[in-house]
């Protein structure tokens, strides 16, 4: 890394929360980073994006989204520009934690229609999250009216996302998740919802550390049952299914699933990896295959992940590797225990590199995150030159430790 000649003072941290003393540090320049000169192709990759609240709004738990929608439109546009495709209105986007479905709506055909105008590649996910809450807990397993219910609302949100003009993500459903009592009430969901697919989706699988509803997803506790649910899903539908986008944060099951997807016969079916942990070696893949990408780490090293990607079309599958694996630390960290709280750091780290007014979530979720958590993600970002402003990040630094009463 070379340095960038900004110095800044940053806080150590006890285990109870305690300044213990200061490190002086000196920021590196931010990476040797470049945007595409032709479109990727070796892997299909996804940042899956965050919004931007106004800073003034009354963004508490259970208020309203009000969405600042220069900032979070200029956000996609810089990914856009490094090559990527968008995935939008997904958990990034903090679908079922403050994102209500009316922002949901706006966010969809806004996003749709930027990057149509740009000619880029966005994918939005249709779940089911506009069914009342309050009314989805009173539902008994296996409830015949319910199980329709959640499908009626998957339809719904199905076609806003096709009639704006994007690809679906079929998220998984906390709704489907209260209700279906077997493997076979999911089928019945799922084959519903896919007779209105326009054009093949993906199917995503989202890990009960992303949320922790959904324990029990694909009618089983047990991975190994609940994977031969889903695989069976995808054979009914295999012309109807893009991809599977698959957050277990497990490699060696996803490399497995990977290997059964690419021996089904007839149309192939791509395993996106979401996995934020393991992403560099399933990207990388081996001499049987590799992952291609729908990550929300992307949307935090989007110049990093699009210069990886470059190399790998380059064939410097090398480079392309050390590229993702020196980001590795970062997206760990981003993404610790308790995982949900992932979105905090995203955008803690689009507000060092000045890509929004202030550090701020719709729900509130910017207090998701320790002090000790975030200074410590400002030392990672540095540490791979994800810092893309020094100067600007070492001022908003600064900013946030005093209004947080860290004496420098």
């Amino acid at each position: 890394m070379t340095p960038s000649g900004v110095t800044v003072r940053l806080p150590r941290f006890d285990d109870a929360g305690r300044a213990t003393g200061t490190e002086v540090r000196e920021l590196n320049a931010p990476g040797p980073w470049q945007a595409p000169s032709a479109p990727l192709t070796s892997r299909v990759a996804f940042a899956a994006a965050h919004v931007v609240p106004h800073v003034g709004a009354e963004n508490v738990p259970g208020a309203p989204a009000l969405v600042d929608w220069d900032a979070t439109l200029a956000y996609r546009h810089r990914i856009w520009s490094h090559g990527l495709g968008v995935a939008d209105a997904m958990d990034t986007a903090q679908r079922g934690m403050g994102l209500d479905w009316a922002a949901t709506q706006e966010l969809v055909r806004r996003s749709s229609a930027e990057a149509a105008s740009v000619g880029a590649r966005v994918a939005c996910g249709a779940g089911t999250d506009q069914l009342d809450a309050a009314v989805v807990a009173g539902w008994e397993p296996g409830d015949p009216a319910a199980l329709a219910a959640v499908a009626d609302a998957y339809r719904e949100q199905v076609h806003a996302v096709q009639d704006a003009g994007a690809q679906v993500i079929v998220m998984a459903s906390r709704a489907l998740a209260k209700v279906a009592r077997s493997a076979e009430d999911y089928a019945r969901v799922y084959d519903a919802v896919l007779a209105e697919a326009e054009k093949p989706v993906v199917l995503h699988w989202l890990g009960t550390m992303f949320d922790p509803a959904l324990a029990g997803y694909w009618g089983s506790d047990d991975v190994t049952s609940a994977t031969a649910t889903f695989l069976d899903l995808v054979k009914a539908h295999q012309d109807r299914v893009d991809g599977v986008k698959v957050s277990l944060l497990d490699a060696q099951h996803e490399i497995g699933l990977r290997r059964s997807l690419a021996a089904l016969d007839g149309s192939p079916v791509r395993l996106y990896t979401g996995d934020d942990f393991n992403y560099p070696e399933l990207i990388a893949g081996d001499d049987q295959g590799h992952s291609d990408a729908l990550l929300g780490i992307f949307a935090a090293i989007y110049p990093a992940a699009s210069t990886a990607l470059q190399a790998f079309d380059a064939g410097d599958g090398g480079r392309g590797h050390a590229i993702l694996a020196s980001t590795e630390r970062l997206g760990r960290h981003i993404f610790a225990a308790p995982t949900y709280y992932y979105k905090t750091g995203v955008a803690f780290l689009s507000w060092l590199n000045g890509f929004q007014p202030g550090f701020q979530l719709v729900g509130g979720l910017h207090s998701g995150r320790s002090l000790a958590h975030l200074v410590e993600l400002a030392r990672l970002a540095d540490g791979c030159g994800m810092l893309l402003d020094p100067a600007l990040a070492a001022q908003r630094l600064d900013a946030l430790l005093t209004t947080n009463g860290v004496a420098r």
